[in-house]
């Protein structure tokens, strides 16, 4: 008799629609779906996109209360709960720490990046090993979780295939990011850039293949644009399909800023040379996951030369993928998955403490005792000390007072 197929494992991928974001959240269902495939279990993904109403996005996670009331019905945020709850981005912090708890236990909650919260509200984070974290439902990865997979890559080539068969090797991928907290990229820089790029180019007679991100200063587009224009190859400008991941497949070499974690993970996943590229301003955790792919032999500093390596594509994503349906059978990690706790709904503002008049119930009545009247001060009490005195014995005190008694005056006697 056949058995009855089993219904399939429902993922939701979640985040606020940014496309930086929700690329992690959805590549890692990918990966699982992929992972849970070679193991003959179905997976069937869901992604949503958390909007607020008004600024209660912008509240801490703590001071949203009831936070399903606050979201936009597009949100779609409701039962029946998934099996597997993958979210990225702060603003799904306040129903990722409730999933658990109104799914009754029965949905594992993963949060990628470093969530700032305590990690036990989730079964497992997943924040990038810059972030330097630790625990037992803690994994470090190298970067960030992607979407890239040589299928795919092949995919989109195919899409551009006429644009970009012609041109000549070598094929330099420039993924250009732009303003962040930590860095910038003003005009006098791009124009450094564009030569660092433009003479070896042209001493090879290869071909660019460039793109922008939105956080690219216009000015530093415009003038990369006018520099680099020339030169065989392609600049996206934003305007028709994004040829992001066929270009990737067509290089020889990449060159990506040093403001983004999420296009450098991605580049070292193919297995090419990745350069970085120097931008204006630091970060120590940028600096630090620098360093870790030069460890791992994907990445160099860019020097204003090509040169070619080869090393062990970056598969951050699958090792992710693989701890996280190991821990769901409760066979990954140190120990078993986190045990659910219950979430106590905290105050929606800090209060202050409360007065004692409002708070200490009243006393019964009590019939007030008549005032006592003063005491008549002594000489003995006036001048007191504080301390007590000392006790005296009785004979002590008889010769004091014979002391202090007035004598009697002693007669005159009679004149004669």
């Amino acid at each position: 008799m056949k058995k009855p197929a089993k219904p399939p494992v429902v993922v939701w991928a979640i985040s606020d629609g940014r496309a930086g974001i929700e690329a992690q959240a959805v590549g890692l269902a990918e990966a699982v779906a992929r992972e849970a495939r070679a193991q003959d279990i179905e997976v069937q993904i869901e992604i949503k996109r958390v909007g607020w109403i008004g600024r209660i996005g912008r509240l801490p996670w703590w001071l949203n209360w009831f936070p399903r009331r606050w979201l936009t019905p597009e949100s779609q945020i409701s039962p029946p709960w998934p099996d597997l709850w993958i979210a990225a981005g702060r603003a799904t912090l306040p129903l990722s720490i409730r999933a658990r708890r109104w799914s009754g236990g029965k949905t594992f909650v993963v949060q990628i990046q470093d969530p700032r919260v305590p990690p036990q509200m989730f079964d497992l984070v997943i924040p990038p090993k810059h972030d330097r974290l630790s625990g037992d439902n803690i994994l470090p990865i190298t970067g960030s979780p992607h979407r890239v997979t040589a299928a795919r890559l092949a995919s989109e080539y195919g899409k551009f295939r006429d644009q970009l068969e012609a041109m000549p090797h070598p094929r330099v991928a420039v993924l250009l990011g732009g303003k962040s907290k930590a860095f910038d990229l003003p005009v006098e820089r791009a124009a450094q850039m564009a030569h660092q790029i433009q003479i070896p180019l042209e001493q090879d007679g290869g071909s660019l293949l460039m793109t922008f991100s939105r956080r690219t200063p216009e000015p530093a587009r415009a003038l990369l644009n006018a520099r680099l224009r020339h030169l065989p190859g392609m600049i996206w400008d934003g305007e028709g399909p994004n040829p992001y991941f066929a270009f990737l497949a067509a290089a020889d070499y990449i060159l990506v800023t040093e403001d983004s974690t999420n296009m450098a993970t991605e580049a070292a996943s193919t297995g090419k040379p990745v350069f970085i590229l120097k931008m204006e301003g630091s970060s120590l955790k940028f600096r630090l996951f620098h360093e870790e792919l030069e460890r791992q032999g994907a990445a160099r500093p860019y020097g204003g030369a090509f040169h070619g390596w080869t090393y062990e594509p970056v598969d951050e994503t699958g090792r992710a993928a693989r701890e996280v349906l190991a821990r769901m059978s409760g066979q990954g990690g140190e120990e078993a998955p986190v045990a659910i706790e219950p979430v106590i709904e905290p105050p929606a503002e800090p209060a202050p403490e409360p007065a004692p008049e409002t708070t200490v119930e009243p006393e019964p009545a009590v019939t007030p005792k008549p005032p006592r009247k003063p005491r008549a001060k002594t000489a003995a009490t006036s001048a007191a000390a504080p301390s007590p005195k000392p006790k005296t014995s009785p004979k002590a005190a008889a010769d004091a007072a014979a002391k202090t008694k007035p004598r009697p005056r002693a007669k005159a006697k009679p004149k004669a």
